[in-house]
């Protein structure tokens, strides 16, 4: 019960993070902003600051804001209306909900790096047979300390040092503990077609080794931990565009590649139990997953708000009220299909039903 609780306070946290960036960027372009609410539904209590009632809502996920003017009928003979403002302040209005979850993510990360990110060790876990690792002599429990030259402390650093080494020679050095006694061994890498996260067939060079589950927690000074957060940040949105684009194309297939709220709560249910490190991974990967949502060009979304404001900047004009009320409406309805359709997948993929 306690998990649910915070996996719906973190769900919160995002969205009020995300509500508070089109706030700011909002009061910062001179348009009223009438209500910040936490939560939704019958307001319970709240204040009222520099003309903005802040709330508290009903029912406490998530929340919102109302900024005056904000619906394109209502702009007329009003100063601090939303579409009273150029098409420029309307852009960053529109786009600082994602920029700010964007950047949400950047801090957990930064901070994450901070703490210590889980990394499993240098230990050696399974030996898989036949493959080069087996052959050339390497064990169960082996503690791999250096690969041709270069210090490995950590599994990531082994995948990288034979993946790189594998580029110039066909051979690499091994240096072991056994029982704490140094040993050397030379293993001649084996190129293996693997599928990778995205579902296509790639080459690469394997030696079959796996690491044992020993977590170790690594640390960063606040500079190093900046840029490790930074490029941690990245290189998940590169490979979440990457992702989208294989879906689109056809190169992936949906169903098995996303997942919606409920395929989220559980993996935020799941994190929350192993503790608050992993609760923050998954926490930035969602911030930043939300952000990269949020501005695909699709009405309802901010991103179709941007489309709106690029198509009214290259005709003069706003586009119809009517045709944005069409294109909003059909896209609700897929947008509701879809998100009815990745759920079921989730029940289905994470067996919430029961089954095997």
């Amino acid at each position: 019960m306690l998990t649910i609780f915070v996996v719906i306070m973190v769900f919160s946290v995002l969205i009020l993070v995300h509500e508070a960036g089109h706030m700011f960027a909002a009061k910062r372009a001179g348009v009223n902003v009438e209500i910040f609410s936490l939560g939704f539904g019958k307001r319970l209590c709240g204040v009222e600051i520099g003309g903005t009632d802040y709330r508290i809502s009903l029912f406490p996920l998530g929340g919102y804001v109302k900024m005056e003017g904000e619906e394109p009928g209502e702009a007329k003979g009003s100063e601090t209306g939303l579409y009273s403002k150029p098409v420029g302040y309307r852009f960053w209005i529109m786009a600082s909900g994602a920029l700010t979850n964007y950047v949400f993510a950047f801090v957990l990360f930064w901070a994450i790096f901070m703490i210590g990110v889980p990394m499993p060790s240098n230990e050696v876990g399974e030996v898989i047979k036949d493959y080069p690792a087996e052959k050339a002599g390497i064990r169960t429990g082996d503690v791999i300390v250096k690969i041709d030259g270069k210090k490995v402390g950590y599994w990531d650093d082994i995948v990288d040092a034979i993946r790189t080494g594998s580029k110039s020679r066909e051979t690499l050095t091994f240096d072991l503990l056994r029982d704490d006694e140094p040993l050397s061994i030379d293993v001649t890498p084996e190129i293996s077609t693997v599928t990778n996260v995205f579902g296509q067939k790639i080459s690469r060079p394997m030696i079959g080794i796996g690491h044992r589950d020993k977590i170790l927690p690594v640390s960063y000074g606040p500079a190093e931990a900046f840029y490790q957060g930074g490029r941690k940040l990245l290189s998940l949105t590169a490979m979440t565009y990457k992702g989208l684009w294989l879906m689109i194309t056809g190169g992936m297939p949906l169903k098995e590649s996303v997942s919606g709220p409920i395929g989220i709560m559980y993996l935020m249910n799941q994190a929350a139990r192993l503790g608050v490190v992993w609760l923050l991974i998954i926490t930035a990967q969602v911030s930043m997953a939300l952000a990269i949502f949020n501005l695909l060009p699709f009405p309802v979304l901010d991103g179709g708000h941007i489309m709106f404001l690029a198509a009214e900047k290259i005709m003069g004009r706003p586009v119809s009220v009517k045709v944005q009320e069409i294109l909003t409406n059909a896209a609700l309805i897929l947008l509701i299909a879809f998100a009815l359709f990745v759920s079921w997948q989730d029940v289905i993929k994470f067996r919430l039903l029961g089954g095997r």
